[in-house]
């Protein structure tokens, strides 16, 4: 890669599970007491709205009618036979996951960091899935069992990708900082105690000592030791370390 302008960014690491965007799960029941004649629906269909996922004969009138989807979703929950009676209780849950929540635990130690609209990369540990979403929320109150408190990420989920259920990682981004001059951290060796980046010249690589000022894991800043416009090894620096050693011991011998 070569040297030049970065940005350092400042994050704080979380983590918990997806739920569903409560804004947007409905309980259906039915409009009138009835029996339950036809059922068309089971639990993890895919409905669009005004789509019918019951048909209902009514006590009073003997007239059926339908039990119908209010918003496009998926049925999360299903109480509804045939042959069974309605009552106040729900027949069906209809959720849409188009988008999700993401609830993370914050310590009371990070609480002033995190912040309404700070936007949030989500990843899994396993699949390397990943997305950006926003804090939508940062709950007033804490859980006296867990010590922390809930900030809210609303994460877009067209692909559903994202089921409720999946633990994932977090970093809420805290800044972001521009500097005039950084290579990457994963570049930097350590060579007699000092810190040494290997630079490409018109003989190969060769060792250049360098002072580093603020970094963010990923991207250190670079004080003095190498010029905008550098080439240097981002990768694999071990390698090349490992070689100037050889070269040292066969020149001593």
């Amino acid at each position: 890669a070569q040297a030049g302008p970065a940005e350092l960014r400042e994050t704080l690491s979380l983590y918990r599970v997806i739920v569903p965007n409560a804004e947007r799960v409905l309980d259906v029941a039915a409009r009138y007491p009835g029996v339950i004649r036809v059922v068309r629906k089971r639990l993890g269909d895919p409905v669009r709205r005004g789509e019918t996922l019951a048909t209902v004969e009514s006590n009073e009138s003997l007239q059926t009618y339908a039990v119908t989807a209010p918003i496009d979703g998926v049925v999360t929950h299903r109480d509804a036979n045939p042959g069974a009676q309605t009552g106040d209780h729900a027949l069906f849950t209809v959720a849409d996951l188009s988008t999700v929540w993401v609830e993370l635990s914050v310590f009371p130690r990070d609480l002033a960091k995190v912040k309404v609209g700070q936007r949030v990369r989500v990843k899994t540990a396993d699949s390397g899935l990943s997305a950006e979403g926003k804090v939508v929320y940062v709950a007033p109150f804490g859980s006296s069992a867990s010590q922390t408190l809930t900030a809210r990420v609303e994460l877009p989920n067209p692909d559903r990708k994202w089921p409720p259920g999946l633990y994932v990682d977090a970093e809420v981004l805290l800044s972001r900082t521009k500097v005039p001059l950084a290579i990457q951290s994963s570049a930097l060796q350590t060579l007699d105690g000092k810190d040494v980046v290997f630079v490409r010249d018109d003989k190969g690589f060769a060792a250049h000592e360098i002072t580093t000022g603020r970094t963010d894991g990923e991207t250190a800043e670079v004080l003095a030791g190498v010029s905008a416009g550098d080439s240097y090894a981002t990768q694999n620096s071990f390698t090349l370390k490992a070689e100037l050693g050889k070269g040292e011991a066969a020149h001593e011998d």
